[in-house]
């Protein structure tokens, strides 16, 4: 593990990155989640939380880990343990995305905190995302990556489950095939073995099956969202990830609106019947 202290110093290192937001990343995006849309055009919004398409970090194939991650941080700060997962993150849409913008995002590292965790030591990284057209400031996501020891021999246990919540209005099935999370890595250009490398998956970092991405089940739930607030403006998201899931186990997406408010509670739900990512969406 890479000193906490000497960590400390990366602490509000930014970096900036171009790209232009094009036709077929937003058809990919599409494709991948069996979204039935007409084609997409110049000009047309993109769903808020797709920023998440744009800017990929593109290392030689070389510099790769042996979990096929490139270190999280694009300073040079080193990854602080050696395998790494998606927490949390809060996202602040002020201007919509279009096909065919050109885009900026400032990177920044917001914070560092070290836990002892059920499973060792843990180190969790905040990193601030600002996205800007030529507008202004689009989207802002303040986005949580948790760093953990590497799994000993034999399974991961799983975390202790919270039970589903009841008084769900609104409800979908996602069934995870291993081609759905194949094409995300795609989309996303994201070379994590655990999500496409069943062997590396299960005997390496002993998890029941591939590992379904966190940025995956939090765009499922911004999909259930934005399909029961037709015409609303999404102006904010919050997401929490509680538990993994994974490929060939359908899980379910359920919501409902919080009363007198213009917020939405989102859930996604294991095959046990436990919260697997809790979310809330909040509209104009």
């Amino acid at each position: 593990m890479t000193g906490f202290d000497e960590l400390q110093k990366y602490v509000g290192w930014r970096t900036e990155h171009e790209d232009v937001i094009t036709v077929s990343q937003v058809q990919r995006m599409n494709a991948t989640l069996d979204r039935d849309e007409p084609a997409p055009r110049i000009g047309d919004p993109v769903p808020p939380g797709w920023h998440l398409i744009f800017f990929p970090r593109i290392p030689p194939t070389q510099s790769l880990s042996r979990d096929g991650t490139e270190p999280a941080s694009e300073n040079g700060m080193p990854d602080p343990l050696p395998v790494r997962m998606f927490a949390k993150n809060k996202c602040k849409f002020s201007l919509p995305l279009r096909i065919g913008d050109q885009v900026r995002r400032i990177t920044e590292i917001a914070s560092i905190d070290a836990k002892e965790g059920r499973s060792g030591k843990l180190v969790f990284v905040t990193y601030r995302y600002t996205i800007s057209t030529q507008s202004g400031v689009a989207t802002e996501d303040e986005r949580e990556l948790v760093f953990l020891e590497e799994s000993k021999a034999g399974p991961r246990k799983p975390p202790p489950g919270q039970p589903a919540p009841a008084g769900a209005v609104w409800e979908m099935t996602v069934n995870p095939t291993n081609t759905m999370l194949f094409r995300f890595s795609a989309v996303t250009f994201n070379p994590h073995r655990i999500h496409y490398d069943h062997p590396y998956a299960t005997e390496a970092e002993g998890y029941p099956g591939l590992v379904v991405h966190g940025p995956l089940t939090a765009t499922w739930l911004l999909e259930l969202a934005r399909n029961n607030n037709p015409g609303a403006t999404m102006t904010g998201f919050e997401v929490r990830a509680k538990a993994p899931l994974f490929a060939g186990r359908p899980f379910r997406i359920i919501g409902r609106p919080r009363s007198g408010q213009r917020v939405c509670d989102l859930w996604a739900i294991t095959p046990e019947n436990t919260v697997a990512m809790e979310a809330s969406a909040s509209f104009a």
